[in-house]
């Protein structure tokens, strides 16, 4: 269930804009023109703690790998044992495509 403090129009429509791109180039191109390169940068290394903690990666493991703060790494754990199963959803269709 989406969090009703998150939805509304805008969110709406940027969530549709991002279904709407068929490439990897496509994304590349959209997410430089709408993010700053720090910000694709946090999500990308999200994601990456995300696979690593689903993979039962050490905190340092992570660290070493991601440069993630540790307090990244906690936020992230967080999302994934209480979260709306956002990474869960994604990382799963990754290794369903490998």
């Amino acid at each position: 269930m989406v969090n009703p403090k998150l939805r509304d129009d805008l969110n709406d429509q940027l969530c549709g804009a991002v279904l709407k791109l068929e490439t990897v180039e496509e994304c590349y191109q959209f997410f430089e023109d709408i993010c700053t390169i720090s910000e694709i940068k946090a999500m990308s290394q999200r994601l990456e703690v995300a696979r690593m903690l689903q993979d039962h990666h050490t905190y340092d493991d992570i660290v070493s790998r991601t440069g993630a703060s540790t307090a990244t790494i906690s936020r992230v754990k967080r999302c994934l044992n209480y979260g709306a199963d956002g990474y869960s959803l994604v990382l799963d269709r990754l290794k369903d495509k490998k």
